[in-house]
Protein backbone atom coordinates (compact mmCIF):
# COMPACT_ATOMS: atom_id res chain seq x y z
CA UNK A 1 0.00 0.00 0.00
CA UNK A 2 1.31 3.44 -1.03
CA UNK A 3 1.10 6.29 1.00
CA UNK A 4 2.15 4.87 4.24
CA UNK A 5 5.82 7.11 4.55
CA UNK A 6 5.71 10.48 5.23
CA UNK A 7 8.91 12.81 5.21
CA UNK A 8 12.73 13.03 3.59
CA UNK A 9 15.49 13.52 6.10
CA UNK A 10 13.28 12.60 9.12
CA UNK A 11 11.11 9.69 7.80
CA UNK A 12 7.96 7.65 9.47
CA UNK A 13 5.91 4.49 7.94
CA UNK A 14 3.21 3.51 9.89
CA UNK A 15 2.05 0.56 9.62
CA UNK A 16 -1.24 -1.63 11.33
CA UNK A 17 -4.89 -1.45 11.36
CA UNK A 18 -7.53 -0.93 13.83
CA UNK A 19 -8.65 -4.47 14.69
CA UNK A 20 -5.31 -6.09 13.88
CA UNK A 21 -2.84 -7.25 16.62
CA UNK A 22 -1.20 -3.97 16.53
CA UNK A 23 -0.31 -0.71 15.21
CA UNK A 24 3.24 0.95 15.33
CA UNK A 25 5.76 3.51 13.58
CA UNK A 26 9.50 3.44 12.03
CA UNK A 27 11.43 6.44 12.26
CA UNK A 28 14.34 6.67 9.77
CA UNK A 29 16.69 9.33 9.99
CA UNK A 30 16.83 10.47 13.85
CA UNK A 31 20.04 11.27 14.20
CA UNK A 32 22.27 9.44 17.33
CA UNK A 33 22.59 10.50 21.10
CA UNK A 34 18.92 11.87 21.46
CA UNK A 35 17.96 10.48 25.11
CA UNK A 36 14.43 8.87 25.17
CA UNK A 37 12.06 6.48 27.02
CA UNK A 38 8.98 4.46 26.28
CA UNK A 39 7.60 6.90 29.20
CA UNK A 40 8.19 10.06 27.24
CA UNK A 41 7.01 8.44 24.12
CA UNK A 42 3.87 7.49 26.07
CA UNK A 43 2.89 10.71 27.92
CA UNK A 44 1.85 11.71 23.89
CA UNK A 45 -0.19 8.55 23.51
CA UNK A 46 -2.18 9.14 26.46
CA UNK A 47 -3.28 11.86 25.15
CA UNK A 48 -5.19 10.40 22.44
CA UNK A 49 -6.13 7.24 23.69
CA UNK A 50 -9.42 6.30 23.94
CA UNK A 51 -12.25 5.74 26.62
CA UNK A 52 -11.07 8.90 28.82
CA UNK A 53 -13.72 11.01 29.15
CA UNK A 54 -17.76 11.41 28.53
CA UNK A 55 -16.66 12.99 24.96
CA UNK A 56 -14.82 10.51 23.59
CA UNK A 57 -15.19 6.78 22.32
CA UNK A 58 -15.70 4.38 25.13
CA UNK A 59 -13.15 1.36 23.57
CA UNK A 60 -10.80 1.27 26.47
CA UNK A 61 -7.50 0.91 25.23
CA UNK A 62 -3.86 1.02 27.32
CA UNK A 63 -2.33 2.25 24.27
CA UNK A 64 1.13 1.09 25.62
CA UNK A 65 4.07 1.75 23.57
CA UNK A 66 7.15 -0.50 23.39
CA UNK A 67 10.59 0.24 21.87
CA UNK A 68 11.57 -2.23 19.52
CA UNK A 69 14.93 -1.20 17.95
CA UNK A 70 17.06 1.96 18.06
CA UNK A 71 17.38 2.81 21.27
CA UNK A 72 20.27 1.84 23.83
CA UNK A 73 20.99 2.56 27.26
CA UNK A 74 18.20 5.10 26.66
CA UNK A 75 19.61 7.22 23.85
CA UNK A 76 18.76 7.15 20.14
CA UNK A 77 21.33 4.94 18.22
CA UNK A 78 21.11 6.61 14.36
CA UNK A 79 19.56 3.09 13.27
CA UNK A 80 15.54 3.21 12.74
CA UNK A 81 13.17 3.28 16.04
CA UNK A 82 10.64 1.14 15.67
CA UNK A 83 7.38 1.37 17.76
CA UNK A 84 4.66 -0.54 18.26
CA UNK A 85 1.29 -0.11 20.42
CA UNK A 86 -0.89 -3.72 20.96
CA UNK A 87 -4.66 -3.43 20.10
CA UNK A 88 -6.35 -5.38 23.10
CA UNK A 89 -9.94 -4.33 23.25
CA UNK A 90 -11.34 -4.72 19.39
CA UNK A 91 -14.58 -5.73 19.37
CA UNK A 92 -14.39 -6.74 15.72
CA UNK A 93 -18.38 -8.08 15.88
CA UNK A 94 -19.68 -4.23 16.13
CA UNK A 95 -18.78 -3.97 12.73
CA UNK A 96 -20.26 -7.12 11.35
CA UNK A 97 -23.58 -5.37 9.80
CA UNK A 98 -21.14 -3.25 7.69
CA UNK A 99 -19.70 -5.87 6.12
CA UNK A 100 -21.62 -5.59 2.77
CA UNK A 101 -22.48 -2.03 2.90
CA UNK A 102 -21.27 1.54 2.80
CA UNK A 103 -21.04 3.61 5.78
CA UNK A 104 -22.14 7.65 4.98
CA UNK A 105 -19.01 9.43 5.19
CA UNK A 106 -15.80 7.33 5.49
CA UNK A 107 -13.75 5.28 3.62
CA UNK A 108 -15.65 2.18 3.07
CA UNK A 109 -17.06 3.14 -0.60
CA UNK A 110 -13.47 4.62 -2.42
CA UNK A 111 -11.62 1.40 -0.31
CA UNK A 112 -13.46 -1.22 -1.87
CA UNK A 113 -12.87 0.82 -5.51
CA UNK A 114 -9.35 1.37 -5.07
CA UNK A 115 -8.55 -1.90 -3.84
CA UNK A 116 -11.59 -4.35 -4.77
CA UNK A 117 -11.09 -5.56 -0.89
CA UNK A 118 -11.25 -3.73 2.86
CA UNK A 119 -11.35 -4.41 6.27
CA UNK A 120 -14.40 -3.34 7.22
CA UNK A 121 -13.77 -3.84 11.16
CA UNK A 122 -13.15 -0.27 12.27
CA UNK A 123 -11.77 0.96 9.04
CA UNK A 124 -8.52 -0.71 9.05
CA UNK A 125 -5.85 1.54 7.42
CA UNK A 126 -8.59 4.45 7.18
CA UNK A 127 -9.55 4.08 10.82
CA UNK A 128 -8.57 6.75 13.31
CA UNK A 129 -6.41 4.27 15.40
CA UNK A 130 -3.86 4.54 12.51
CA UNK A 131 -2.50 7.99 14.11
CA UNK A 132 -1.07 6.16 17.13
CA UNK A 133 1.97 5.59 14.85
CA UNK A 134 2.00 9.17 14.14
CA UNK A 135 1.48 10.30 17.28
CA UNK A 136 4.83 7.91 18.69
CA UNK A 137 7.25 9.69 15.99
CA UNK A 138 5.62 13.02 16.93
CA UNK A 139 6.70 12.33 20.33
CA UNK A 140 10.74 12.12 19.29
CA UNK A 141 10.33 14.52 16.37
CA UNK A 142 8.82 17.01 19.38
CA UNK A 143 11.53 16.21 21.69
CA UNK A 144 14.15 17.42 19.04
CA UNK A 145 12.78 20.52 18.58
CA UNK A 146 12.62 21.64 22.25
CA UNK A 147 16.66 20.97 22.39
CA UNK A 148 16.29 23.79 19.60
CA UNK A 149 14.59 26.19 21.67
CA UNK A 150 11.27 25.52 19.53
CA UNK A 151 7.80 26.14 21.34
CA UNK A 152 5.12 24.27 19.54
CA UNK A 153 1.31 23.75 21.14
CA UNK A 154 -1.82 23.10 19.71
CA UNK A 155 -5.45 23.32 21.31
CA UNK A 156 -9.39 23.28 20.49
CA UNK A 157 -9.83 26.94 18.69
CA UNK A 158 -13.58 25.86 18.62
CA UNK A 159 -16.35 22.74 19.07
CA UNK A 160 -19.20 23.58 16.52
CA UNK A 161 -20.85 27.13 17.67
CA UNK A 162 -18.85 27.41 20.48
CA UNK A 163 -15.12 29.37 20.30
CA UNK A 164 -12.45 30.44 22.79
CA UNK A 165 -12.52 34.01 24.04
CA UNK A 166 -8.77 35.54 23.93
CA UNK A 167 -9.54 37.43 26.80
CA UNK A 168 -10.03 34.26 28.87
CA UNK A 169 -7.15 32.38 27.08
CA UNK A 170 -5.23 30.11 29.18
CA UNK A 171 -2.61 27.53 27.84
CA UNK A 172 -2.38 25.53 30.93
CA UNK A 173 -6.02 25.32 31.09
CA UNK A 174 -5.78 23.29 27.45
CA UNK A 175 -4.18 20.28 28.90
CA UNK A 176 -6.20 20.55 31.97
CA UNK A 177 -10.53 20.71 29.98
CA UNK A 178 -12.22 18.27 28.66
CA UNK A 179 -12.84 19.62 25.31
CA UNK A 180 -9.15 20.82 25.09
CA UNK A 181 -10.31 24.14 25.00
CA UNK A 182 -7.67 27.14 26.86
CA UNK A 183 -10.87 28.86 28.22
CA UNK A 184 -12.75 27.17 30.63
CA UNK A 185 -16.04 28.98 29.64
CA UNK A 186 -16.20 27.82 26.43
CA UNK A 187 -14.86 24.58 28.06
CA UNK A 188 -18.66 24.30 29.89
CA UNK A 189 -20.49 25.26 26.77
CA UNK A 190 -18.66 23.34 24.26
CA UNK A 191 -19.47 20.47 26.52
CA UNK A 192 -23.10 21.33 26.91
CA UNK A 193 -23.40 21.64 23.22
CA UNK A 194 -21.97 18.18 22.80
CA UNK A 195 -24.55 16.84 25.24
CA UNK A 196 -27.16 17.84 23.06
CA UNK A 197 -25.26 16.33 20.04
CA UNK A 198 -25.57 13.11 21.61
CA UNK A 199 -28.84 13.22 23.33
CA UNK A 200 -29.69 13.76 19.01
CA UNK A 201 -27.71 10.92 18.38
CA UNK A 202 -25.30 13.53 16.04
CA UNK A 203 -22.04 14.59 16.29
CA UNK A 204 -20.17 17.86 15.83
CA UNK A 205 -16.69 19.76 14.08
CA UNK A 206 -14.52 21.81 15.36
CA UNK A 207 -11.51 23.85 14.83
CA UNK A 208 -7.87 23.10 15.59
CA UNK A 209 -5.43 26.04 15.93
CA UNK A 210 -1.31 25.36 16.54
CA UNK A 211 1.20 27.93 17.42
CA UNK A 212 5.07 27.60 16.72
CA UNK A 213 7.73 29.57 18.32
CA UNK A 214 11.38 29.99 18.20
CA UNK A 215 12.24 28.51 14.24
CA UNK A 216 14.87 31.06 12.71
CA UNK A 217 13.91 32.46 9.71
CA UNK A 218 14.20 30.58 6.32
CA UNK A 219 13.21 27.02 7.12
CA UNK A 220 11.31 25.58 4.30
CA UNK A 221 11.97 25.88 0.17
CA UNK A 222 10.77 28.04 -2.56
CA UNK A 223 8.79 26.36 -4.72
CA UNK A 224 7.03 22.72 -4.26
CA UNK A 225 8.00 21.90 -0.65
CA UNK A 226 6.75 25.71 0.89
CA UNK A 227 6.78 25.38 4.62
CA UNK A 228 2.99 26.56 4.39
CA UNK A 229 2.50 24.10 0.99
CA UNK A 230 4.06 20.76 3.54
CA UNK A 231 2.55 22.02 6.78
CA UNK A 232 -1.04 21.65 4.73
CA UNK A 233 0.32 17.95 3.10
CA UNK A 234 0.76 16.97 7.07
CA UNK A 235 -2.69 17.99 8.77
CA UNK A 236 -4.71 17.41 5.39
CA UNK A 237 -3.52 14.22 5.56
CA UNK A 238 -5.28 13.58 9.00
CA UNK A 239 -8.66 11.71 8.57
CA UNK A 240 -11.62 14.24 9.14
CA UNK A 241 -9.19 17.19 8.30
CA UNK A 242 -11.54 19.13 6.00
CA UNK A 243 -9.72 23.01 5.36
CA UNK A 244 -6.32 24.15 6.76
CA UNK A 245 -5.48 27.39 7.16
CA UNK A 246 -2.21 30.09 7.62
CA UNK A 247 -2.21 32.98 9.47
CA UNK A 248 -5.31 34.78 8.84
CA UNK A 249 -5.92 32.56 6.24
CA UNK A 250 -9.74 32.50 4.51
CA UNK A 251 -9.96 35.96 5.78
CA UNK A 252 -7.21 37.25 3.52
CA UNK A 253 -9.14 37.11 1.00
CA UNK A 254 -11.65 39.85 1.50
CA UNK A 255 -8.78 42.27 3.13
CA UNK A 256 -6.74 44.78 1.04
CA UNK A 257 -3.19 44.57 0.95
CA UNK A 258 -2.87 47.74 3.02
CA UNK A 259 -4.43 45.52 5.61
CA UNK A 260 -2.62 42.53 4.76
CA UNK A 261 1.18 43.14 4.49
CA UNK A 262 2.88 42.76 7.86
CA UNK A 263 5.63 45.80 8.42
CA UNK A 264 8.77 45.14 9.14
CA UNK A 265 10.36 46.70 12.29
CA UNK A 266 13.73 46.39 14.20
CA UNK A 267 13.24 45.54 18.12
CA UNK A 268 15.79 44.90 20.43
CA UNK A 269 18.15 44.56 17.89
CA UNK A 270 16.55 41.93 15.98
CA UNK A 271 14.12 42.30 12.95
CA UNK A 272 10.34 41.28 13.49
CA UNK A 273 6.47 42.37 12.24
CA UNK A 274 4.52 44.80 13.90
CA UNK A 275 1.00 42.35 12.71
CA UNK A 276 1.06 38.64 11.90
CA UNK A 277 -1.35 38.42 9.23
CA UNK A 278 0.80 35.82 7.38
CA UNK A 279 0.80 33.66 10.20
CA UNK A 280 4.94 33.72 10.29
CA UNK A 281 5.44 32.04 6.66
CA UNK A 282 6.46 34.56 3.52
CA UNK A 283 7.58 33.15 0.25
CA UNK A 284 7.08 29.23 1.45
CA UNK A 285 9.74 29.96 4.17
CA UNK A 286 9.56 31.36 7.92
CA UNK A 287 10.42 34.76 8.67
CA UNK A 288 11.37 34.08 12.43
CA UNK A 289 7.62 35.34 14.35
CA UNK A 290 5.27 32.57 15.30
CA UNK A 291 3.92 30.42 12.43
CA UNK A 292 -0.34 30.23 13.47
CA UNK A 293 -2.00 27.31 11.63
CA UNK A 294 -5.65 25.84 11.90
CA UNK A 295 -7.11 22.61 11.29
CA UNK A 296 -10.88 22.64 10.41
CA UNK A 297 -12.14 18.98 11.04
CA UNK A 298 -15.74 17.32 10.13
CA UNK A 299 -18.04 16.16 12.20
CA UNK A 300 -17.60 12.45 13.52
CA UNK A 301 -19.36 10.27 10.91
CA UNK A 302 -20.46 7.47 12.94
CA UNK A 303 -23.52 9.00 14.23
CA UNK A 304 -26.50 6.63 15.52
CA UNK A 305 -29.61 7.80 13.58
CA UNK A 306 -30.56 5.98 10.45
CA UNK A 307 -28.83 6.90 7.04
CA UNK A 308 -29.28 6.17 4.06
CA UNK A 309 -26.54 4.19 2.10
CA UNK A 310 -26.14 1.13 -0.15
CA UNK A 311 -24.52 -2.16 -0.20
CA UNK A 312 -21.91 -3.73 -2.23
CA UNK A 313 -24.40 -4.94 -4.72
CA UNK A 314 -26.06 -2.32 -5.34
CA UNK A 315 -29.21 -1.96 -3.01
CA UNK A 316 -30.73 1.06 -1.23
CA UNK A 317 -30.89 0.46 2.34
CA UNK A 318 -31.05 1.96 5.82
CA UNK A 319 -28.41 1.42 8.03
CA UNK A 320 -28.24 2.26 11.93
CA UNK A 321 -24.59 2.28 12.74
CA UNK A 322 -23.59 0.27 16.12
CA UNK A 323 -20.21 -0.13 17.87
CA UNK A 324 -18.27 2.49 20.15
CA UNK A 325 -17.29 5.98 18.79
CA UNK A 326 -16.19 9.73 19.52
CA UNK A 327 -19.17 12.18 19.18
CA UNK A 328 -16.13 15.02 18.47
CA UNK A 329 -12.94 14.00 17.36
CA UNK A 330 -11.37 17.38 17.90
CA UNK A 331 -10.31 16.98 21.29
CA UNK A 332 -7.97 13.91 20.74
CA UNK A 333 -6.79 15.20 17.73
CA UNK A 334 -5.31 17.61 18.93
CA UNK A 335 -2.22 15.85 19.67
CA UNK A 336 -2.40 14.52 16.27
CA UNK A 337 -1.82 18.18 15.09
CA UNK A 338 0.66 18.67 17.12
CA UNK A 339 2.36 15.60 16.04
CA UNK A 340 2.49 15.99 12.45
CA UNK A 341 3.70 19.80 12.62
CA UNK A 342 6.61 18.38 14.56
CA UNK A 343 6.89 15.95 12.21
CA UNK A 344 7.16 18.72 9.25
CA UNK A 345 9.00 21.12 10.84
CA UNK A 346 11.58 18.47 11.92
CA UNK A 347 11.90 17.37 8.72
CA UNK A 348 12.61 20.89 6.68
CA UNK A 349 14.64 21.43 9.60
CA UNK A 350 17.47 19.07 8.67
CA UNK A 351 17.00 19.89 4.89
CA UNK A 352 17.56 23.14 5.55
CA UNK A 353 20.71 22.09 7.10
CA UNK A 354 22.84 21.71 3.62
CA UNK A 355 21.16 24.63 1.98
CA UNK A 356 24.12 26.94 2.04
CA UNK A 357 27.87 25.91 1.10
CA UNK A 358 29.15 27.97 4.02
CA UNK A 359 27.38 26.03 6.78
CA UNK A 360 28.52 22.63 5.10
CA UNK A 361 31.92 23.87 5.25
CA UNK A 362 31.88 24.61 8.72
CA UNK A 363 30.69 21.68 9.73
CA UNK A 364 33.04 19.47 8.00
CA UNK A 365 36.26 21.61 8.47
CA UNK A 366 35.57 21.68 12.43
CA UNK A 367 39.45 21.13 14.09
CA UNK A 368 38.04 18.59 16.49
CA UNK A 369 36.30 16.03 14.06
Amino acid sequence: MAGSIYGKCFKITTWGESHGPALGVVIDGCPAGLPLTEEEIQVWLDRRRPGQTAISTPRKEADHVRILSGIFEGYTTGTPISLMVENTAQNSGDYSQIASCYRPGHADYTFDCKYGRRDYRGGGRSSGRETIGRVAAGAIAYKLLKTLGIDLWAYTRSIGPVSISDQHFDREASRKTVTGMPDYTADREAQAFLNSCMQEKDSAGGVIECRIDGIPAGIGETVFDKLDACLAKAILSIGAVKAFEIGDGVLAAASRGSENNDAFVMLEGRVTKKTNHAGGILGGMSDGTSIVLRAHVKPTPSIFRPQETITSDGENITLEIKGRHDPVIVPRAVVVVEAMTALTITDLLFENMYARMDGIKAFYTKKDR
